[in-house]
């Protein structure tokens, strides 16, 4: 099996590193044509990663970095998917897929077609929304505490309070009190002055 020119959308090489882009249709046949060729090798996955992108259609990346042991070579695959649009899955090719694809639906909401075990990884089962999106608030949709009381964890909206915090919105130079600790040996007279 050989790759065509027209299964690569975009190439190029940033850092010494090669990094293709392909479309996801062609990523299973560009990946195991990288794995098995002899002329490539790319037989280790290092990692999968999402990118969020909100302003730009689509907008994830999912980016599959490959080693090759035997040519000592890295490269960088690369494929542009929208919210709605789903990747197939690459645990055929590399069976350490399947965390790595757990981990990119988990914390970017990225589906991939024919998973076989697609579920959360890092956040909890009931846990709403996708932590790593550009969009998701800061201080999350829930909070998390044991309550003795109930002797078990419980969920409960946030709460964002300000009770406790004291804005102080003076500059430093106009919230000083006039006499500091120590003016006063200032104020005393010199020794030699008084004699």
């Amino acid at each position: 099996m050989h790759l065509c020119p027209s299964d690569i959308k975009t190439r190029g090489v940033a850092n010494g590193e090669l990094t293709i882009h392909v479309e996801a249709s062609q990523l299973v046949k560009v990946l195991r044509v990288l794995k098995t060729d002899t002329s490539c090798l790319f037989q280790v996955l290092v990692d999968i990663c999402g990118v969020d992108f909100p302003l730009r259609e689509p907008r994830f990346d999912v980016v599959y970095n490959l080693l090759s042991l035997k040519h000592n070579l890295r490269i960088k695959v690369k494929v542009a998917v929208d919210e709605e649009d789903w990747v197939p899955t690459i645990s055929g090719i590399f069976p350490a897929a399947g965390w790595y694809e757990r981990e990119v639906w988990d914390l970017y909401g990225i589906f991939f077609k024919d998973h076989p075990d697609l579920r959360r990884i890092l956040t909890d089962y009931g846990f709403d929304g996708h932590p790593l999106r550009k969009d998701f608030p800061l201080t999350g949709h829930v909070e998390v505490r044991y309550d003795d009381e109930e002797r078990r964890v419980v969920y409960e909206p946030v709460k964002l309070t300000q009770d406790f915090r004291n804005f102080d919105f003076l500059s430093p130079w106009e919230g000083m009190t006039p006499v500091l600790p120590g003016d006063e040996k200032s104020d005393a007279k010199d020794p030699e002055e008084a004699a």
